[in-house]
């Protein structure tokens, strides 16, 4: 894999090759059962937890509405500590702040926390191209980076790895990034992170410059926060004599009461535990302890512009717990690298395509790669809608029309055959608004079954390229229902037991209608059968079981009588 997310295809094209990997499924199915099934028993411990997440949604939503507000007392109180705040409109601006910053200390080298704002630029390419090389402390991130390849979970972003091949990873890689891997170093969980601990010990102690990410930023102190579980955040954060953090804006909470509610929310989501292992925070600089500088970069990167879609801006609650992945039968199966974004799953399906813009190819076929089945809300902590927003960009994409991107207005072009998909929607609801067309329809489609095609063919060829058309029955739903539980349904008709007749029939002589029935008006019914109003009835007529016979009938039963048994 190249290492960048530069090209990559549309998502039908580039999940119908990851689908064929058994590998791929084998692993991505293991671990994700395992860590949803581990964070239900997390969340079912609190008994107040829907109170919670709907307290974390309200906070994300109070602090988009007044975003603005928020992020300038931000500003003032990290600069008010000793940092430096930068605004970055985009990818590209973010990263030449980055550069440059690096560039001033005159190191080389800068080793990184796990930060998905620096994957969503391409904070490390960027560096590269500028002779600043960038290692990973994060131990999933190491695999990626050794083994040349892309995260695909938020969480665990070696999660499509199993132990054998991050195995073979180290022995062929870990030498041209520094310390090698051990002789003899075999597939077990302790061998493997002892590997890893040995080869970033060197690059803690002597790294300058650190980079990273935060998960939240409280705007009354200007602290930033860092949740982590290994402890190569802290080393990070501590030691380097530089730090910069790339952040996006709608990291930002009001106060630490709010920062309470998230650390409540994010553990048991992300990695089922009831308390994070290490949460570090860092205000501006101290002396004597920590960073000697600290720079905060705050990244726009189509963020605003999220923010002005009133049923989209739900996406930027996120908190990166990675749940909704675990519970999506669509990532379980296509894996992360499929959305070609460092935001994969279903949050990926809705984020990506509102910071990047919905014109390109992938973005367009990102709010599709979705089943809405509703299972990703279900688990959100801060209740994103998720399949509510999917339908919307679906919408968006169909429709097309003008869009803003990084203050550049633009024009989505509507998607192709939508005039042939309106044509056969009007035609299908005329067809369903007259039954007798329907029933034409569905009887002629049952006798011509056998020469149906699997495929179909003009606009609906796509559609039904990666799906099976089903087959039509011998006898439709419709017809069953009248043939095995239908009764009496009109005027001048008399059923056989348990069958409905049609209008104009007679019951013959000796027949009874089924239990709970009644004959239409106007009918003459053999001996021992069920008498509607007005008719003639033998002897020994009994009606059945909540029934009203002759005379005195309801206007329902009279117009139209009905039987009700089950």
């Amino acid at each position: 894999m190249s290492g960048t997310y530069l090209g990559m295809p549309a998502f039908p094209r580039a999940a119908a090759t990851a689908t064929r990997d058994t590998r791929l499924r084998a692993n991505l199915t293991h671990a994700t059962h395992t860590i949803r099934d581990k964070r239900a028993k997390a969340v079912a411990e609190l008994d107040d937890w829907a109170e919670l997440r709907a307290a974390g949604a309200a906070v994300k939503d109070r602090t988009l509405r007044h975003l603005d507000h928020y992020l300038e007392r931000l500003e003032a109180a990290v600069t008010a500590a000793g940092g430096q705040v930068h605004w970055a409109l985009d990818a590209d601006e973010a990263n030449r702040i980055v550069t440059r910053l690096v560039r001033e200390t005159g190191e080389t080298e800068v080793v990184k926390v796990k930060s998905m704002a620096t994957q969503e630029i391409g904070l490390n390419e960027a560096l590269a191209g500028a002779g600043i090389r960038a290692y990973e402390t994060d131990l999933a991130e190491l695999i990626v980076q050794l083994g040349h390849d892309l995260p695909s979970h938020i969480l665990v972003p070696a999660i499509h790895r199993n132990r054998s091949e991050i195995r073979d990873i180290f022995r062929r890689e870990m030498a041209a990034w520094g310390r090698p891997a051990p002789e003899g170093l075999a597939d077990s969980p302790a061998e493997l992170a002892e590997a890893a601990r040995l080869h970033l010990r060197d690059k803690f102690l002597s790294a300058k410059v650190g980079i990273s990410g935060a998960n939240f930023m409280v705007a009354e102190t200007g602290t930033l926060v860092v949740v982590e579980s290994e402890g190569n955040g802290r080393m990070c954060l501590t030691l380097p004599e530089t730090l910069i953090s790339v952040v996006g804006i709608e990291k930002v909470v009001p106060s630490w009461q709010d920062l309470e509610i998230f650390l409540q929310l994010l553990p048991r989501s992300s990695t089922a535990e009831r308390m994070n292992p290490y949460t570090s925070t860092w205000t501006g600089t101290t002396d004597g302890d920590g960073p000697r500088t600290f720079h905060l970069v705050l990244l726009d990167n189509g963020r605003t512009d999220t923010l002005a879609d009133t049923v989209g801006r739900q996406a930027l609650r996120c908190i990166r717990c990675s749940a909704c992945l675990n519970v999506c039968p669509v990532y379980e199966r296509a894996g992360g690298h499929a959305y070609g974004s460092p935001y994969p799953g279903p949050i990926g399906a809705i984020l990506t395509p509102q910071l990047r813009g919905l014109a390109g190819p992938l973005e367009a076929s990102l709010p599709y790669a979705s089943s809405l089945c509703g299972a990703c809300y279900e688990v959100c902590p801060v209740a994103i809608d998720i399949p509510e927003v999917l339908v919307h960009l679906r919408e968006r994409v169909v429709q097309g029309g003008p869009v803003t991107l990084g203050g550049t207005r633009t024009v989505l072009q509507p998607a192709k055959g939508h005039a042939a998909e309106r044509a056969a929607m009007r035609a299908a609801g005329w067809v369903f608004d007259h039954p007798g067309a329907l029933r034409t329809g569905m009887r002629l489609a049952a006798r011509t079954r056998r020469l149906h095609p699997r495929r179909l063919p003009g606009p609906g060829r796509a559609w039904s390229r990666t799906r099976d058309l089903p087959e039509v029955p011998a006898e439709s739903f419709r017809d069953w229902w009248q043939r095995t539980r239908g009764m009496s349904s009109g005027r001048g008709t008399s059923a056989e037991p348990g069958v409905a007749a049609e209008p104009g029939t007679a019951a013959e002589p000796g027949t009874s209608s089924g239990p709970g029935t009644t004959s239409g008006p106007g009918t003459t019914s053999g001996p021992g059968t069920t008498s509607g109003p007005g008719t003639t009835s033998g002897p020994g007529t009994t009606s059945g079981p909540g029934t009203t016979s002759g005379p005195g009938t309801s206007s329902e039963q009279r117009g139209n009588a009905r039987g009700d048994a089950e």
